[in-house]
């Protein structure tokens, strides 16, 4: 048995330790019930902020009409409007020359001079025969002169008169074969000077003074050639789906590398109506005006042609496109910030725009640059881009 308590000695507080276990038992499960309610709640804010930050962020543009106009950008190369290689016609010696590279020249002025001995002999020689075939053409003249007067007299035969008649015949024939002969000489003759066949610039000189000239040379180098400059032709390759926006008289801006900045306007001045197979390009001829003589023939030039504008189509960025395995098609944002699907068709391809047949109207909203994986009905946020600040002065 335990000893007895002596008398008068105070008792444990028991109640007031059941008291202080309560208290500490509820204070406890306050702790843990708070904790679990900070957790569930932290984890709430947590799964609300990744289906926030999971919702695509777009910006969205409405199609217009206002990016429909379109240029044609396409290199060229300046050609002379005129242009003539001069190529010798007798053979010989260049014995001078009067003009060189960078000369102007008139119409009919002396270029060169060319030294041709065998062709003076022969022009000599066919002289020579036309004198001859002149003198004996007039000796039978008078000879059968005589003898139709003879024959009229019944003095002597008629076949005798006859035959006197065609050798009068026969001497004229002679005399003109002589006079063509000489008459094709002196042409030639007169080839000895080369002369411009037009207003120009000499822009090509390829001979010297002693050299050998080759008559009739055109498989080789021309001795000169004179360009008139005073207008160009640009000759550039249009892609046959804009052929027919490209049209006679159609204004074109030029541009050369060595003048950066300043632009020439020519005019579409001829087409070749036809499509290169190789290429599918069709040849078309541009003519600038040049009287400034600032642009060079053979010198490289960009071409800038201004398209048809149609300001009845829609437009739109080419990078709002989609395609997959249903199609073309774009993806817009209704009223309540929901994804719709639109397919379209393409009326005309500008590059940076496309211009729409069908499919959209004025005020869709249509995403730019839209993520992949897209779908009917996926809430995205729009945002407006921020625009940039005013420069402080």
């Amino acid at each position: 048995m335990p000893p007895e308590s002596p008398p008068g000695a105070p008792r444990k507080p028991r109640r007031g330790l059941a008291i202080a276990g309560l208290a500490g038992l509820l204070v406890v499960v306050l702790v843990v019930t708070s904790g679990l309610w900070n957790r569930n709640a932290s984890e709430a804010k947590l799964k609300q902020w990744t289906d926030a930050q999971a919702i695509p962020v777009v910006s969205v543009v409405q199609p217009a009409n206002s990016a429909n106009q379109a240029t044609l950008d396409l290199p060229g190369r300046l050609e002379a409007y005129i242009r003539a290689p001069i190529y010798a016609r007798v053979g010989g010696f260049l014995k001078a020359y009067h003009v060189d590279i960078g000369s102007s020249v008139k119409a009919g002025q002396l270029l060169a001079e060319i030294e041709a001995p065998d062709l003076d002999q022969q022009l000599l020689q066919a002289k020579a025969a036309l004198a001859s075939a002149q003198a004996a053409e007039a000796l039978a003249t008078v000879t059968a002169g005589r003898w139709q007067q003879l024959g009229g007299a019944n003095t002597v035969s008629r076949q005798t008169v006859d035959e006197k008649t065609a050798d009068l015949t026969v001497k004229q024939a002679l005399t003109k074969a002589a006079q063509a002969a000489v008459d094709r000489l002196e042409v030639l003759y007169s080839f000895k000077r080369l002369t411009a066949p037009f207003d120009g610039i000499v822009t090509v000189r390829n001979t010297d003074i002693g050299a050998l000239i080759n008559a009739d040379s055109s498989a080789g180098l021309a001795l000169f050639v004179i360009s008139d400059i005073t207008r160009l032709r640009v000759s550039v390759s249009v892609p046959q789906n804009y052929v027919p926006a490209v049209r006679i008289n159609t204004k074109v801006q030029i541009t050369v590398p060595e003048y950066p900045g300043k632009t020439y306007t020519g005019v579409v001045d001829a087409s070749s109506r036809a499509v290169d197979a190789q290429s599918g390009t069709t040849r078309m001829q541009i003519v600038v005006d040049n009287s400034s003589g600032e642009l060079m023939p053979g010198a490289f030039a960009n071409t800038r042609i201004d398209l048809p504008t149609n300001q009845q189509a829609l437009s739109i960025p080419a990078g709002a496109l989609i395609f997959d395995q249903k199609g073309l098609h774009v993806a817009t944002v209704d009223a309540n910030s929901k994804v719709v699907l639109k397919p379209i068709t393409i009326a005309r391809d500008l590059g940076q725009v496309v211009e729409i047949a069908s499919g959209l109207v004025a005020g869709d909203r249509i995403i730019d640059s839209p993520p992949d994986g897209l779908a009917d009905g996926d809430p995205v946020r729009v945002v407006t881009p921020a625009k940039p600040a005013a420069a402080s002065r």
